[in-house]
């Protein structure tokens, strides 16, 4: 079974958990290894020191229906969406923090979550048992940077805050409808590009860091500002590619959760898919934001 790009559901808390429950051994029709007599019935029963059920209780046990997943504990979509929007909900919750309160506060609670998340971030991916409050710290963290971040660029494009929020609800939507109408799949081709173009990413990433601190003068983003292909921002050319890096990764982690679900993995892994999309979401906000800020100081 192959899982995504995300880190998340590369983990070996993931992987290990989806794994389908194997059914009771069974021996020939109407008994089972654990009993010679039919379940239900007063041999059975008194084999077990259980009271022998009525006709009428056999009947209605007959006629209840059959123990859904929630009932057996297992993962469903309504899990995974549930805890999501919790997850969202801090990160709202933490960015309205740093775009309420004054500047000096607001950028000492930035950078402190934009150092909480990743280690939290690290933290959750490698645990091997899924923790809700951490979770949800990390998200209220991630909040926390994110809305510090879009304070800042907010001041100098107004509005693009707002335009980056819908350009990201607008694509993880189109990425899901993609996916559930079959026209996209996470098949191992795609895998093997994503994967060789992110690391092409990370490198130009790295690059351009290191040009930031050691020529200055190129400006707030470096080479992403300051070098241009035909007019346009190598950062905006390069921040597409980022969107799309995104995009393919909600594929792979849409595909992995749609995996859990079927293999009747345990509901904790609700939580891991939950924040394994908030990964994705916010890497995909923040390369939008990006985009629209590189985009409005070249206008």
């Amino acid at each position: 079974m192959a899982f995504g790009g995300n880190p998340v559901f590369r983990g070996k808390n993931f992987k290990s958990a989806v794994a389908t429950v194997p059914p009771i051994p069974q021996s020939p029709y109407g008994t089972t290894q654990y009993g010679t007599a039919p379940y239900g019935t007063a041999q059975y029963r008194a084999q077990y020191g259980q009271p022998a059920m009525t006709p009428e209780q056999l009947d209605e046990l007959y006629r209840s229906p059959a123990a859904g997943p929630a009932q057996t504990g297992r993962v469903t979509y309504d899990d995974v969406i549930v805890k999501t929007l919790a997850c969202l909900g801090f990160v709202v919750v933490g960015a309205a923090v740093t775009l309420a309160l004054p500047l000096g506060a607001a950028l000492g609670l930035t950078a402190l979550g934009a150092i909480g998340g990743f280690v939290l971030a690290l933290v959750n991916t490698f645990k091997r048992e899924p923790v809700p409050a951490l979770i949800l710290a990390y998200a209220a963290l991630e909040g926390l940077f994110l809305g510090g971040l879009t304070r800042l660029l907010d001041a100098f494009s107004p509005g693009i805050g707002f335009q980056a929020v819908l350009g990201t609800f607008a694509v993880a939507g189109v990425t899901l409808l993609l996916y559930k109408s079959g026209r996209v799949r996470a098949t191992p081709g795609l895998m093997r590009f994503f994967l060789i173009a992110v690391l092409g990413y990370l490198a130009f990433s790295v690059v351009n860091l290191f040009v930031m601190l050691f020529n200055p003068g190129l400006g707030a983003w470096g080479l992403r500002s300051s070098v241009h292909l035909f007019g346009i921002p190598l950062g905006v050319v390069v921040g597409l590619v980022a969107v799309v890096l995104a995009a393919i990764s909600l594929v792979f982690d849409f595909d992995s959760i749609e995996k859990a679900v079927r293999a009747g993995a345990p509901r904790r892994v609700a939580w891991t898919a939950a924040f394994g999309l908030t990964v994705t979401l916010v890497w995909l906000y923040t390369e939008i934001l990006r985009i629209l800020a590189i985009f409005n100081s070249n206008d």
